[in-house]
């Protein structure tokens, strides 16, 4: 909850991915609060009321996993809104406002996003969701230990850099610095 939180505010992308470890973790401990008590929020050096405040977020995404449905894959609703929303952002800076800047990311970012929605074989919806399907992958191969090739590092960066800037676009229009 905290690092959501503090995810939510400074970087979109960034929680995005933080959120779908954080289903995958649920589905791990089993929806269970005791494993998730003991591995996750015991973890936590905050004080009691603190600690009870994640106790309820886990218990709350828990509930609405389960109401939605996505025990074994998937995402929470508000989740894949979020996802929707920075995909209306990108086709908004790249068609509306041809944002020059981010026009420029996504070149570098286009062929790589091709290439990888063909292994992800239908299972992406659009290209913002490729590319954190993308990072998303990355970040389980370093988790895992596993060798990425220089090849696929090169292009899940021009992801990255590519969600870093439309990032920052979805901050300054939440802050109200600019309206698109």
């Amino acid at each position: 909850m905290l690092i959501a939180r503090e995810k939510r505010k400074n970087n979109i992308a960034e929680y995005l991915l933080y959120m779908w470890q954080v289903e995958d973790t649920i589905r791990a401990c089993e929806f269970d609060m005791e494993i998730i008590e003991k591995r996750i929020i015991s973890q936590f050096t905050e004080n009691e009321k603190i600690r009870a405040e994640i106790r309820d977020w886990y218990a709350n995404l828990i509930l609405m996993m389960h109401e939605e449905d996505i025990r074994e894959k998937g995402h929470l609703s508000i989740v894949q809104s979020l996802v929707n929303d920075l995909y209306d952002l990108h086709q908004k800076l790249l068609y509306e406002r041809k944002d020059e800047e981010y026009l420029e990311q996504y070149s570098w970012a286009a062929p790589n996003i091709r290439e990888f929605k063909k292994k992800l074989n239908g299972q992406s919806s659009n290209d913002i969701e490729t590319c954190l399907c993308g990072l998303y992958a990355l970040l389980l191969l370093r988790l895992q230990k596993r060798k990425v090739s220089g090849e696929t590092q090169e292009a899940m960066q021009t992801f990255s850099n590519m969600l870093a800037l439309l990032s920052d676009r979805f901050k300054q229009i939440e802050a109200g610095k600019t309206e698109f």
